[in-house]
């Protein structure tokens, strides 16, 4: 029920945003926001400055675990395999059931699966897009099944609890057009369907969606295992796309901004004890991306 409320409260408070003065409002104190912080942004290495500024103009960066040589890798690694035998093949699927994701307790069971997100190289990175401090709303492990079902994540949306969201997805098995890749809408065009929807919040069907952009225009992010995806899904319509031939399993790190976040309910992957337990291992100042 508290969830409940707190997802109806973010609709609220969706709907006050379009108010014309209200947004003009928003937008002055979001700016002075960013305007602020821009002296405390972490210096970065060109090659992650180069990332940076591909994410803001395209929207996506695709990249692989290797080539960002994070050193705690082989330990997210060895959690994954772990994992993907623990998670029911789609044999166990509940009608209308399109994902399963790992619980809080097997996610609390492989600390490293968390940890990884807040590696310092990944943090000033999203920091660098965001323009403001940043908030780690923790990790998601699923497991995207091969049916029919399209409903939720598989349908066009915009992530719009923030003005900017930054979601790093790694995939664990190889990743083609049939075993559900994530497939964006490059920023430009989707600032047209925007406008022409006068688009807000919510799912976008496919049917809709192509009225306004051919689908030669998607972009599906497909690779090997150990392929890494930067999307910025608060400024591109994105979707799932439906998975045929076999499941795909994935992790997402999700991250905002503090400043919106204290605003809507954007709740982190796991529960606020879980987050105490795993904290007492975290160095302290990084515990600052998780509270505040």
């Amino acid at each position: 029920m508290y969830t409940f409320l707190q997802k109806m409260w973010n609709k609220v408070l969706q709907k006050i945003d379009t108010i014309p003065f209200i947004q003009y409002q928003q937008d002055l104190a979001y700016q002075a926001a960013v305007k602020n912080h821009i002296i405390n942004l972490p210096i970065l290495a060109k090659s992650d400055l180069d990332l940076v500024e591909k994410i803001k103009y395209e929207g996506v960066v695709i990249t692989s675990l290797e080539e960002l040589g994070v050193p705690s890798t082989p330990d997210i690694l060895a959690a994954a395999k772990n994992l993907i035998t623990k998670i029911p093949p789609n044999t166990s699927v509940k009608k209308n059931e399109f994902v399963i994701h790992a619980s809080s307790q097997q996610i609390m069971e492989h600390p490293a699966m968390f940890s990884w997100g807040l590696e310092q190289r990944l943090l000033d990175i999203v920091e660098n897009y965001l323009g403001l401090p940043v908030a780690y709303n923790g990790v998601y492990f699923r497991r995207d099944i091969a049916n029919k079902i399209v409903q939720g994540s598989r349908l066009w949306h915009i992530d719009r609890e923030d003005r900017k969201i930054l979601k790093i997805i790694i995939y664990l098995n190889d990743t083609n057009e049939y075993t559900g890749p994530f497939q964006y809408i490059p920023q430009d065009l989707t600032l047209e369907i925007v406008k022409a929807l006068k688009y807000t919040s919510g799912y976008i069907h496919e049917q809709k969606m192509r009225e306004f952009v051919s689908p030669e225009n998607y972009k599906s992010c497909t690779g090997s295992a150990g392929t890494v995806i930067f999307a910025a899904t608060g400024s591109i319509f994105h979707r799932g796309k439906l998975p045929i031939i076999s499941d795909r399993f994935a992790i997402f790190f999700d991250y905002s901004s503090r400043r919106q976040k204290k605003r809507f309910h954007m709740a982190n992957s796991l529960q606020n004890h879980n987050l105490s337990m795993l904290s007492q291992n975290i160095p302290k100042h990084k515990k600052q991306y998780i509270y505040y």
